[in-house]
């Protein structure tokens, strides 16, 4: 990936990497990305799950979007994702912050046209939200193909930026009696909830049982 001043560091650089590694790490561990671009002078951000692969993101939608439909033909676009751990409460409001990870990727989206590259990125979307699932269900047919734009975004420059620890108060604020500390947060899978038709006798499958986001 190239480096240029639209990923370069201006407000606390420390927290800021360019690397490849970390860049890959975070987009593995999350499924939801904000996806901006401008269309006549007019700007979108649309929130839309994505499949990470090497340095692709895929994206899908309804083929009646018309935002979609301004991306398809390979306009910039902006794609942020961004992975919050945790609330960082300060002995005063101006210090109060967030724990988190994120990444900003800058570069174009085209257009999946051939039937099998569309449905392996649909397979790779599918995979990263819930791994273990396509392998299980119906693949997509001819016409839920037809509805379906499926987009592959070229990252053509990334960064990543990152906070992690305690709040950072004034000296003069840390003998204020004001409790200050760190409220850790994660996406947790809860108890799952069958479906109102699905058949007696079919089991919760493993990989929902044991259903985790990497850290």
């Amino acid at each position: 990936m190239k480096l240029t001043a639209r990923t370069e560091f201006r407000r606390l650089p420390d927290r800021g990497s360019r690397d490849p590694e970390i860049i890959r790490a975070i987009l593995d561990a999350g499924f939801l990305a904000h996806v901006g671009f401008s269309v006549d002078a007019q700007p979108f951000v649309i929130p839309t799950l994505y499949g990470h692969q090497g340095d692709k993101l895929y994206l899908h939608g309804s083929a009646a979007s018309r935002t979609l439909r301004g991306l398809e033909a390979g306009l910039p676009a902006c794609v942020t994702v961004t992975l919050v751990d945790g609330i960082v409460l300060a002995r005063s409001a101006f210090h109060h912050s967030i724990n988190y990870r994120s990444v900003v990727a800058f570069g174009t989206a085209r257009k999946i046209e051939e039937r099998e590259r569309k449905i392996q990125a649909l397979r790779v979307i599918a995979e990263q939200v819930i791994p273990g699932r396509w392998g299980e269900v119906r693949a997509p047919n001819e016409k839920e193909l037809k509805a379906t734009i499926v987009l592959e975004f070229s990252i053509e420059e990334a960064s990543a930026k990152m906070r992690t620890g305690r709040a950072n108060d004034d000296e003069e604020d840390y003998a204020l009696p004001v409790w200050a500390g760190i409220l850790p947060l994660r996406l947790e899978a809860r108890e799952p909830v069958p479906d109102s038709r699905l058949p007696q006798g079919i089991r919760v499958p493993e990989y929902v049982l044991r259903y985790r986001r990497k850290p």
